[in-house]
C-alpha cells in the first residue's frame, strides 16, 4: 500500500529518521536544499517594478524537482518541513510554488529536534507558511545581489579580477578603513593626574582624583600646571567634602580591531 502522505525536507540524512517515526502512511524525500534562485547569468532583481526577484529553478536541480513533481501526484497530502529558519521557510515557499500548492494551506510542519515526540507533535499542529519570513529571506538575497554585482565588476576593474563585494563584508571593510583613519589622525596629547587618598579617623581610606579649581574642571597638560594645583594646596589644613552626587552613568562597550 502507498503512502497517503508526503513530507518534504531538506536532509537525505534527516529523510529516513523522520520515516522511521511517522510510520508507513508517510513517505519523506528531500529537496536537498534550495531548488529556486535568483540567476547567476544576471542581476535578477527588476529595480523598476519594486525589485521584485526574477527566480528560477537551480542547474543541477532538474531531477529532484520532477521527483518532487512525482511523488506529490501520488498522495492526498503534502507536508513541507524544511528547517525552522527563514532559509528553511523560503524553501518551503519555493517547493510550494513548483508543486502548486496554497501557500495559505496549513502544510507546513517545524521541529527543533529530530526525536520522535518532536516530529510526531509537529504534524498534530500543521501551519501556513510564515510569508513574513520568507520576506526577511528574500530580502537578504536581494540585497547580496545588489550589493554583490554592482561593486564587484569595479572592484574587477580598479583592484583586481575575481575579487567580490557583499551587504556584510563591504561594511565591516568601511568601518575597518573608517576605524583606521582615526587611528591615523590621532594626535596624542600628554596629561597629568593628581590623586590622593582621603581617610577620616579609623574609617576606611577612599581614593579620590583631582577636578579643578574653584569649581571648574582644570586640565593638567604638563607638570608645572601639577605644581600650580599643588602650590595652592594646604596640606596642614583639613578637607571638607562639600557635596556628594549619586547617579548612574552608561559606559559604551569599545570595538577592538584586530589586525
Amino acid at each position: 500500500m502507498s503512502a497517503k502522505n508526503l513530507v518534504i525536507v531538506e536532509s537525505p540524512a534527516k529523510a529516513k529518521t523522520i520515516e522511521k517515526y511517522l510510520g508507513r502512511n508517510y513517505k519523506v524525500i528531500a529537496s536537498l536544499g534550495h531548488v529556486r534562485d535568483l540567476p547567476k547569468s544576471q542581476m535578477g532583481v527588476d529595480i523598476e517594478h519594486d525589485y521584485a526577484p526574477k527566480y528560477i529553478s537551480i542547474r543541477g536541480k532538474g531531477d529532484v524537482i520532477k521527483s518532487l513533481k512525482r511523488e506529490a501526484k501520488k498522495v492526498d497530502h503534502v507536508y513541507l518541513a524544511a528547517d525552522p529558519d527563514r532559509e528553511g521557510e523560503a524553501i518551503a515557499w519555493h517547493v510550494s510554488y513548483l508543486l502548486g500548492l496554497d501557500p495559505h494551506d496549513k502544510n507546513r510542519v517545524v521541529f527543533n529536534e529530530i526525536t520522535k515526540d518532536a516530529v510526531k507533535n509537529s504534524f498534530k499542529e500543521p501551519r501556513s507558511i510564515d510569508e513574513k519570513l520568507v520576506e526577511a529571506q528574500q530580502s537578504r538575497r536581494i540585497l547580496d545581489r545588489l550589493v554583490g554585482y554592482s561593486i564587484s565588476p569595479l572592484l574587477w576593474k580598479k583592484v583586481k579580477k575575481g575579487l567580490s563585494a557583499g551587504r556584510v563584508q563591504s561594511v565591516a571593510l568601511k568601518l575597518i578603513i573608517d576605524r583606521e583613519q582615526e587611528i591615523n589622525d590621532f594626535k596624542p596629547e600628554e596629561y597629568w593626574t593628581i590623586d590622593a587618598e582621603f581617610k577620616k579617623g579609623r574609617g576606611k581610606a577612599f581614593p579620590a582624583t583631582f577636578y579643578g579649581l574653584d569649581g571648574k574642571k582644570t586640565k593638567l597638560p604638563d607638570n608645572d600646571a601639577v605644581q600650580h594645583v599643588l602650590s595652592r594646596v594646604d596640606k596642614s589644613k583639613p578637607f571638607d567634602v562639600t557635596s556628594v552626587v549619586k547617579k548612574r552613568t552608561q559606559t559604551v562597550p569599545r570595538t577592538t580591531i584586530y589586525y
